[in-house]
């Protein structure tokens, strides 16, 4: 006898974070292995390489999460605003 009942399966959608949340994550968690944060999310945005950022509590899939330029836009809008401009 077969069952033609369908089984439907939810999925939790996924949690969105920021641009600033995520860089926050990565920051903190790469500090955490020992590694200068700046020097490896510098390098990390002029490369393209992910090696540079660990993987260390998912830093980098959350980071790859993200376009390279908006990195780079979100920390100049951060920089902007602290300076009052």
């Amino acid at each position: 006898m077969v069952d033609n009942n369908t089984q439907f399966f939810k999925t939790q959608p996924e949690k969105t974070i920021s641009v600033e949340g995520i860089i926050e994550q990565v920051y903190l968690a790469l500090k955490e292995k020992g590694y200068n944060p700046v020097n490896q999310i510098v390098g990390y945005i002029m490369s393209g390489d992910p090696t540079y950022i660990t993987s260390h509590n998912n830093a980098r899939s959350l980071i790859m999460k993200v376009e390279r330029d908006e990195l780079v836009e979100e920390v100049i809008k951060y920089f902007i605003t602290g300076k009052g401009l």
